[in-house]
């Protein structure tokens, strides 16, 4: 069976990947040409593990291919998935101008009775207005449009794809649920079939709990600090309680980043604005969200008062472990509002790809390891939780820093080893610090 997937990022690449490797003849399709060349070449565009290994069995069996043409894609595809990751701006505002475009261009394209499936991350009522767009460029075919929503958990997001813990089949017509159950039939896992609005809210619902969450542990994470208390002990409480459960985010830090969680926290906000609906709750999580991202910077303020002219080093530029996404990063901004308060800073990511780094390198040097990230700082900030951060040489560094301060604001590292070996240790959560 043929399925085209439009958009060969991090979403369509794995999209077209795992099927393919579940033994479909699978097309994907992306303007990019540099992107598409390198994923015929089998070389993945970001970092995800076990994608390149995908890519290539996968490639060399003649089940996946990547091109530039939209509409070679979807040609004779019973089935074409939408897998853009849908853009956000620095205000995490949802940008539909791609999957706007590639619907209209596609349209001329489609198989009769094709199922087109939207499983790009977008506000409700998106699919429908998609629909619309679709009839309008080509009235003639008679099509079905779902909603899946993505699963992408990045580090896990094969993984995921493969057995994930649910999936949502969103349409409003009963033969496209059948084609949906049919498509992923080889996929072993719960499918719960609701109407093409109630999957987008679903999915809504889910981020926007899940942000909630990340706030609340932060609100209780600065709580601790005043009281004394240690907030990662008392996260390992709550995860323990069954009416809480272990795999919901209650870790303190810094606050969710790469715009997938506030571009739905925004969309919710914006429903409510428009329909002058009260949603304090949203507007709350948010509020404190913003407000734990700055944390480090008045952390520092504390300390040394002014960040004029201050060496800061930073341990990773990723928005989290486990991948080279570099998006709406809380590391990048952070770089970002140090360099505006007068900082030099020195990074170091294990895994950032240097291209995506380009508009960002006036604001820092790039180290090639994290010992000259540290050497001649005078703060130390571990911004995105890299195990391997864990196994680095704190003797080492100890005699390359400046200053001993260490801002961990993952809660990575031992608080008494670092202590023991000289460092004025802050985390997140467990004392109000030096």
């Amino acid at each position: 069976m043929k399925i085209g997937v439009i958009g060969a990022w991090h979403l369509g690449t794995v999209t077209a990947a795992c099927l393919a490797d579940l033994g479909y003849d699978v097309t994907a399709a992306d303007r990019e040409d540099a992107r598409i060349q390198e994923l015929n070449a089998g070389t993945s565009p970001i970092f995800e593990p076990g994608l390149g290994e995908l890519l290539a069995r996968n490639l060399a069996a003649g089940r996946l291919r990547f091109t530039t043409d939209l509409g070679q894609a979807v040609t004779e595809a019973p089935y074409v998935i939408i897998a853009y990751d849908t853009p956000v701006d620095d205000q995490d505002r949802v940008d539909l101008a791609p999957l706007i475009s590639a619907a209209a261009e596609i349209a001329p394209h489609l198989s009769p009775a094709a199922t087109v499936i939207v499983s790009s991350q977008v506000p409700v009522g998106t699919c429908a207005a998609l629909a619309d767009i679709i009839q309008e460029a080509n009235p003639s075919p008679a099509f079905g449009i779902a909603c899946v929503p993505e699963n992408l958990r990045l580090g896990q997001a094969i993984e995921l794809f493969k057995a994930p813990d649910f999936l949502v089949l969103g349409a409003d017509e009963g033969a496209t649920h059948e084609r949906l159950e049919a498509l992923f039939a080889p996929i072993k896992t719960a499918k719960l079939r609701m109407g093409l609005r109630t999957a987008e809210m679903t999915k809504h619902a889910i981020n926007a709990y899940l942000a909630t969450s990340i706030s609340f542990i932060n609100e209780i994470a600065n709580l601790c600090d005043i009281a004394g208390a240690d907030a990662p002990q008392v996260s390992e409480a709550l995860r323990l309680d069954r009416r809480i459960g272990p795999g919901l985010p209650l870790k303190p830090g810094l606050g969710f980043a790469g715009g997938t969680l506030a571009r739905d926290m925004k969309a919710l906000q914006r429903l409510a604005a428009e329909n002058k609906c009260e949603a304090p709750l949203i507007k709350a999580v948010l509020a404190v969200n913003e407000r734990q991202n700055r944390l480090v910077i008045e952390r520092l303020k504390e300390y040394y008062g002014t960040l004029r002219g201050l060496h800061v080093g930073v341990l990773g530029l990723t928005y989290k472990p486990g991948t080279s996404t570099l998006r709406r990063s809380a590391a990048l901004e952070l770089i970002q509002e140090l360099a505006a308060q007068g900082a030099s800073v020195k990074a170091y990511d294990p895994k950032a790809d240097p291209r995506e780094l380009e508009g960002w390198r006036d604001l820092f040097t790039l180290s090639s390891d994290p010992y000259g990230a540290a050497e001649g700082s005078q703060a130390l900030i571990l911004a995105t939780g890299w195990p391997q951060f864990k196994e680095l040489d704190f003797t080492r560094i100890r005699g390359l820093v400046e200053n001993p301060l260490i801002l961990d604001a993952q809660n990575l590292l031992d608080a008494d080893r670092m202590s023991g070996l000289g460092f004025i240790y802050r985390g997140i959560g467990r004392s109000r610090g030096p």
